[in-house]
């Protein structure tokens, strides 16, 4: 790796709640409060159905699979991941909330496998077994030394970035600041307050909004640092960006944002380049239990990929996107196949070129790539 560049790796959500935590060394009750499903194992019972036996226990880096050479290969200075799932032993469910993630804390190795950085908790569904949950969350968490970003036991914590230091030449920090919107289900009445743990919460990608953000990261970024803005947004399906986000993306660009990390949808969004700052206006899931459920087969939410960032640290602009698609059986993240990939880059393509970026296959190291193409939106 070049000394003069940081990589930084993101995925969207990594849930290792529910199904994935009654397949790991230390499950959880596996009761559930959904209409139509009232046990997590249930969620195993479906992946087997399509694609075979899931065994139990597995090892706590099972969920990664083949994701974790590939983090290995690529060596990224931060590794960045959307935490949505609550790590508690409670019961205390939200009421009224369709659908409800708990991991046990006893399963964080399972976490800890992929070595994050920084874990974003600002989602919906971090607070799914209320707010003792999410206290228990956040000690399960710092407990073995993760650092979190998005949800604290007061604003104050909330809202505080995440700063990692960068080794070697480049030097300087990644500072890592996530809220959540209500666009994608999180509750305002999940919003942490001076006296209250929770999210670190707007309420719309309004321009107020960005400049609230933009303020915080005035006051804590040093010189050489890479600022990242870590967003759960949107809805969970299609292709289409709100002209909203859209302008919320570039004014934090425009006030000096280096990366725009979206995530919620269940299937990676378009990409944009942006005066030379990466957007990703939705990252898909990384790590779920939906493996056998039916609908939406046309997004093909069972392909994920791992983003890989380079930046120039002084300036933050974009110097190469790398993304490396993986596919979920058996609860488990393994190689895509020739045909998967090619359906990822000519979509991702598609999608994203009304952005000006342009999605090519390397066929050497199988990686996605993304770069301006001639079709750049102006600025």
């Amino acid at each position: 790796m070049r000394g003069d560049v940081v990589t930084l790796f993101l995925c969207g959500d990594v849930m290792l709640g529910r199904g994935v935590d009654q397949i790991l060394p230390h499950p959880g009750d596996p009761t559930l409060w959904e209409e139509y499903v009232g046990d997590a194992r249930s969620y195993v019972a479906l992946a087997e159905a399509v694609n075979g036996p899931v065994p139990r226990p597995v090892d706590p880096a099972w969920p990664w699979g083949d994701a974790l050479t590939l983090l290995d290969e690529a060596a990224p200075d931060v590794r960045i991941v959307n935490l949505e799932t609550s790590v508690t032993r409670s019961d205390a469910f939200a009421p009224g909330k369709p659908v409800l993630y708990r991991m046990h804390p006893g399963n964080l190795p399972a976490l800890a496998a992929a070595r994050p950085d920084v874990c974003v908790l600002a989602n919906n569904h971090v607070l799914d077994f209320g707010r003792a949950g999410l206290v228990e969350t956040l000690r399960a968490l710092h407990g073995a030394g993760l650092r979190t970003a998005g949800a604290g036991r007061d604003a104050a914590e909330a809202l505080r970035p995440a700063a990692v230091p960068v080794r070697g030449p480049a030097g300087g920090r990644v500072v890592v600041s996530a809220f959540g919107m209500p666009s994608s289900g999180v509750p305002a009445e999940w919003a942490a307050a001076a006296d209250r743990p929770g999210v670190a919460f707007l309420p719309a990608a309004s321009e107020a909004a960005a400049e609230d953000v933009l303020r915080r990261v005035r006051e804590v970024r040093r010189p050489g640092d890479v600022v990242v803005v870590s967003v759960h947004w949107g809805s969970n399906w299609g292709y289409g960006v709100p002209r909203e986000q859209v302008r919320f993306a570039h004014a934090l660009v425009d006030g000096g944002v280096d990366v725009v990390h979206g995530h919620s949808s269940h299937h990676p969004r378009p990409l944009e380049v942006y005066r030379d700052r990466l957007v990703l206006y939705g990252c898909g899931d990384f790590i779920d239990d939906y493996e056998g459920i039916s609908g939406y087969a046309e997004y093909r939410d069972d392909l994920r990929l791992l983003y890989f960032v380079t930046l120039e640290p002084g300036t933050g602009s974009l110097v190469e996107l790398r993304m490396a698609p993986v596919r979920a059986r058996r609860m488990r993240l393994g190689h895509a196949s020739d045909e998967e990939r090619s359906w990822l880059r000519s979509t991702l393509d598609r999608v994203s070129r009304g952005f000006g970026v342009r999605v090519a296959l390397d066929p050497g190291t199988g990686m996605l790539t993304a770069a301006p193409g001639p079709a750049a939106a102006g600025d």
